[in-house]
């Protein structure tokens, strides 16, 4: 049997199958990254609700494995040499699991490091302005009287959507017919941005046609249903 002994996240989320995957995760753009590539995979895992409205991502056993306190975090059992691994940030967990598997990533190494940059695309520009949209538009920062920090993430954010509709022209994917972990690293912001946050009015998002067509192909895929709702909120 394999033991998770050595990873303290394991005694607060206990491991009803220590032989799979255990995703630690919530459903949120960020946590629905993992969970729908291990659907699209078809890799065997288990899924622990860290429930981050209850600040259980700050909590000493979450800390122990990601040290930024952010949803998800990961541990393979099955890890390089057969040696369980623990990993946090969706982004290199997306990488890991394609390297594990050969999935969701083109052979080739030019296409597979094009992709890569496209997931550095959500990670560092689509992930952090979508955020402070949500932020400024429909939580706390919607009581900020001076609207130009919402101005700013607005359209800063349409800027981008802008970057994924011209690199979206006359494809079905990002990569071409390639469907890889750069349409699952970005399916759950877009679909957050105007569904949850409330912004598709904000941002002009039906002026997009290219992505609001990726969008309906991306969501209507078995995997990305099932994805966006592991782990259940409860």
């Amino acid at each position: 049997m394999t033991d998770l002994s050595a990873f303290p996240i394991a005694t607060r989320w206990p491991a009803s199958h220590p032989d799979r995957i255990q995703l630690y995760s919530f459903p949120t753009p960020n946590g629905v990254k993992v969970s729908i590539a291990l659907e699209e995979i078809g890799l065997p895992y288990e899924a622990h609700a860290v429930n981050i409205g209850k600040n259980e991502s700050w909590t000493p056993e979450f800390l122990s494995l990601n040290p930024n306190g952010k949803i998800p975090a990961m541990i393979d059992p099955d890890g390089p040499g057969g040696k369980p691994i623990g990993l946090f940030e969706s982004g290199a967990i997306l990488l890991y699991l394609t390297d594990k598997t050969g999935r969701l990533v083109p052979a080739d190494p030019v296409r597979r490091y094009e992709t890569i940059q496209w997931v550095f695309f959500q990670m560092a520009s689509i992930g952090p302005m979508f955020g402070q949209v949500g932020f400024f538009h429909k939580f706390a920062g919607r009581e900020i009287a001076d609207k130009r920090p919402l101005a700013r993430y607005r359209d800063e954010s349409r800027r981008l959507i802008g970057v994924l509709e011209t690199r979206l022209k006359g494809r079905s994917w990002i990569m071409d017919d390639d469907y890889t972990i750069a349409d699952v690293s970005m399916l759950g912001w877009v679909r957050n941005l105007i569904g949850f946050y409330e912004a598709r009015e904000l941002v002009g998002f039906d002026d997009f046609r290219n992505v609001a067509a990726w969008l309906e192909r991306g969501l209507a895929r078995p995997a990305v249903q099932k994805g966006l709702s592991i782990p259940a909120r409860g």
